[in-house]
């Protein structure tokens, strides 16, 4: 925690503090923003006030009154409701604007973590309660050199991993034995696994009309055979078994065939190109310093697989911010899902995926950029063709 630049931060932006919530580590961030360690696991509510200025202070219960040492400023202390208001209440002496981990309506999930019961104690005591989404990103979101060098070699060990699990899939079917997308699944993560990977979750291994289905994962008892004439989507996203390590997340397109059939191909060529007109549109923004937010990235995908006639076709938004978790806390490429309006700002990365899905098959292809001061860069290879297996 870097308590002067936060504190500077909350002065630019006309905040009197940032208060930080949690119980049972409900609100990730605020461990991650405050250096709290994972070895904490509170069972009572704690409040940590950073202010504009002066010095931190905290409130915790009796019985984990250690819960807040590694940060600095006084903690007083509580047991009873009546004491957690009153205590609350001397907390917040002098302040009238304060940021939480709240977004008004939930327009960015990943930041709407306090629960409106909490929000309501705080606007009781007469005090706005503001959302924290710029400070996360500022504080949260952006990485280091650590973790730009994390992600870097993740991408190296998943692109890899997906070169083998196309090929394995083309070895099997050239040699006559059968290939499904659970072994296909199975494979990616064992390869993760020896790779020194992890991930929550996934891949996604889609055939045809499962491909179509842009969170579809396949189980032991619902999987699907590969035969020639299949589309086969793969969307896989890991880092480095080691803490404060960062994502890459990938999607590729392949056929099992010798050629692709028109309709299958024509899809593929208007998704690289909405996904390289996001590209292009981030990259030319920073390089001119100009300032760019989320939804603009996501019109410039949008707007494209619109022109060519797949209005209803695109279902998801342009791409989510990257981060210690897969969908990381910073500006995401939406305006669709939401209007994200948040800038997009240096040291952080996130997705581009546009994707079209159709009734018999869909095709995504992503990428992952980083944004540098002056720069942006996608961080691993680009699919221009498709796959053929």
């Amino acid at each position: 925690m870097n308590l002067n630049e936060i504190q500077a931060e909350l002065r630019d932006q006309h905040l009197d503090g940032w208060l930080f919530f949690d119980h049972h580590r409900r609100d990730p961030l605020a461990y991650r923003v405050l250096g709290l360690g994972p070895e904490l696991d509170p069972t009572r509510r704690w409040f940590y006030l950073i202010p504009a200025s002066g010095e931190p202070r905290g409130l915790v219960h009796k019985i984990e009154p250690a819960v807040l040492d590694a940060v600095p400023g006084d903690k007083a202390k509580y047991s009873s409701w009546s004491g957690l208001l009153q205590g609350l209440g001397k907390l917040l002496t002098g302040c009238g604007r304060i940021a939480m981990q709240y977004s008004p309506q939930c327009v960015i999930p990943y930041v709407s973590l306090v629960d409106a019961g909490t929000l309501e104690q705080v606007r009781n005591l007469g005090i706005e309660v503001a959302s924290s989404a710029d400070l996360i990103q500022q504080f949260e979101a952006r990485w280091d050199e650590a973790k730009l060098a994390s992600h870097m070699e993740a991408g190296r060990r998943v692109d890899s991993i997906r070169r083998e699990a196309f090929e394995l899939v083309s070895d099997r079917m050239h040699s006559g034995s059968s290939i499904s997308e659970w072994k296909v699944k199975q494979f990616i993560l064992s390869r993760f696994a020896a790779e020194g990977l992890v991930t929550d979750h996934g891949p996604i291994v889609g055939v045809n009309e499962n491909a179509a289905n842009p969170h579809y994962e396949p189980t032991s008892a619902s999987s699907r055979p590969l035969r020639t004439g299949d589309l086969l989507l793969i969307d896989m996203w890991a880092k480095l078994a080691q803490p404060h390590s960062v994502y890459y997340d990938i999607t590729w397109t392949g056929f099992c065939g010798a050629q692709a059939p028109p309709e299958v191909e024509r899809v593929f060529r208007i998704v690289c190109e909405a996904r390289d007109r996001a590209i292009r549109r981030v990259q030319s923004a920073i390089q001119e310093g100009e300032p760019l937010r989320g939804f603009e990235v996501d019109d410039a995908a949008r707007s494209y697989i619109r022109e060519q006639g797949f209005p209803d076709a695109f279902v998801h938004r342009t791409g989510h911010s990257i981060g210690e978790e897969v969908h990381g806390a910073g500006a995401n490429m939406d305006n669709l899902e939401t209007h994200d309006e948040r800038r997009i700002i240096p040291w952080t990365c996130f997705s581009i995926e546009p994707g079209i899905y159709l009734n018999a098959f869909g095709i995504r292809s992503e990428v992952n950029v980083f944004v540098d001061v002056d720069k942006a860069v996608v961080t691993g290879e680009i699919q221009d063709s498709l796959v053929l297996i």
